[in-house]
């Protein structure tokens, strides 16, 4: 016989549920952080650190700041997560130009584990690579490799494809025993971790007279109000109205209902950022590398014009960013596959044939949302921008880093609330079923 307090010990098991996952959540990022203190030995810390400082504005900096600093100290997870989101947009770009690639993925849960297997071994090769190239690179700097040959490279590459691994392990574990996307909340606490750093140095710049109070406490709104903005942008859809036509079985009729298709404003996420930050950054750090000699003086020049702040950089960024957003939101939504699917289920949106009418006009809409959103991308992550070559703000959080900490932090409340809705939804059930089967034995 079940009594009010069995469903208020189910409702604490719950939470005590909710607790352990947020406690191995803790945990997790615990680990994570310890591991990005330990070092790839063989290298030599003060020349490491005297060659990051100089790159701050590179594409060393972006990666930096990515792994939480790991890649300033060359720890074992210098590479971070990295590796497998570029694996991820790899096996993305191959299910669409792909017809093999394209099967796989519509063969449900059994292509979806075939392509996951598939993403670990390209993340396995790209740290493999990355690994290689940081090792080679870090030997031309002079003094900075203790004892460069053969042996450095094998353990600096067994040593960071195996780190990038194991969070690859522990992102998974994140999410299946924890709450949230572990891929995203390894970066998101690889941006956040350097946080008190950077507001610890802006405030030592006012106590120096170097910043003004009243700029800091404008600063300080200014980033609450992007921060407003982005949640406002990133919660923003458009819903289509979608109507399911009526059949009859029998003498009863199914079907009728409305319902709605939503399109968010920003389909592509933070990735055109990303991609735009490298392609942009890579040639300029490489042109500052290899622009010391005499014969190589143009190469400098380029890595100057190409640095941050520059009017070239801003708009090559600003253009890199847009093409981005159009690229990725056509290569993670098919409004054909979609306008078929609500073909074939029996649904069409008012006044618009089904089939390529509907497919047509969805892409009519997905435009104009994209152009909106690759707008309020490119302002978002240009702002800081500005400021740095304004007032010279050391900008810790760039746009990028930014949208980043706000999309995961976001998605994990979200999380958080449906597994509680879940459970209390589940605790409701029960006592009905209980209670409705009880009138009837009466």
């Amino acid at each position: 016989m079940a009594t009010p307090g069995n469903g208020l010990f189910q409702m604490s098991n719950k939470m005590g549920d909710l607790k352990q996952r947020l406690w191995f959540l803790l945990g997790a990022l615990v680990v994570y952080r310890i591991g990005s203190f330990v070092p790839v030995p063989g290298i030599d810390a003060a020349v490491l650190e005297d060659l990051f400082r100089g790159q701050q504005g590179g594409i060393l900096g972006m990666f930096n700041m990515f792994s939480g600093g790991a890649l300033s100290r060359f720890s074992i997870f210098a590479l971070g997560i990295m590796p497998y989101i570029s694996a991820s947009i790899i096996m993305q770009l191959m299910t669409v130009v792909s017809p093999q690639m394209e099967a796989l993925k519509k063969e449900g849960e059994a292509g979806r584990r075939k392509i996951t297997q598939y993403t670990r071994y390209g993340a396995l090769l790209l740290a493999i690579f990355q690994g290689l190239g940081i090792a080679i690179a870090l030997e031309a700097q002079p003094g900075l490799v203790v004892d460069p040959g053969l042996m450095f490279r094998l353990t600096a590459v067994v040593t960071l494809a195996a780190g990038t691994i194991f969070l690859m392990w522990l992102g998974e574990q994140i999410t299946e025993r924890g709450l949230g996307n572990g891929i995203s909340i390894i970066i998101f606490a690889g941006i956040a971790a350097g946080l008190p750093q950077a507001i610890g140095g802006t405030l030592e710049l006012t106590r120096t007279g170097a910043f003004s109070i009243p700029l800091v406490l404008l600063l300080f709104v200014a980033a609450l109000l992007v921060t407003a903005l982005v949640v406002f942008v990133e919660r923003g859809q458009r819903k289509i109205l979608v109507n399911y036509a009526k059949r009859q079985v029998g003498n009863k009729v199914y079907g009728g209902q409305a319902s709605h298709l939503p399109l968010k404003l920003n389909m592509a996420g933070v990735i055109p950022p990303i991609f735009a930050s490298s392609i942009i950054l890579f040639p300029a750090t490489l042109a500052s590398w290899f622009g010391g000699s005499d014969n190589m003086n143009w190469l400098k020049d380029v890595g100057a014009a190409l640095s941050p702040g520059q009017p070239i950089y801003v708009m090559l960024y600003a253009s890199a960013i847009i093409f981005f957003c159009f690229f990725y939101t056509a290569l993670v939504f098919n409004s054909k596959e979609t306008a078929d699917n609500l073909k074939k289920s029996g649904a069409f949106v008012p006044g618009i044939r089904p089939g390529d009418q509907t497919a047509r006009y969805i892409d009519k809409i997905l435009t104009r949302l994209t152009l909106i959103g690759a707008v309020y991308i490119t302002a978002v992550c240009l702002l800081p921008e500005l400021l740095i070559v304004q007032w010279n703000v050391p900008f810790y959080f760039g746009g990028t880093s930014l949208l980043i900490i706000v999309v995961v932090a976001m998605d994990f409340m979200a999380q958080v609330q449906a597994y509680i809705m879940t459970h209390q939804y589940e605790s409701l059930l029960k006592k009905t079923n209980f209670k409705g089967g009880n009138f009837i034995s009466r």
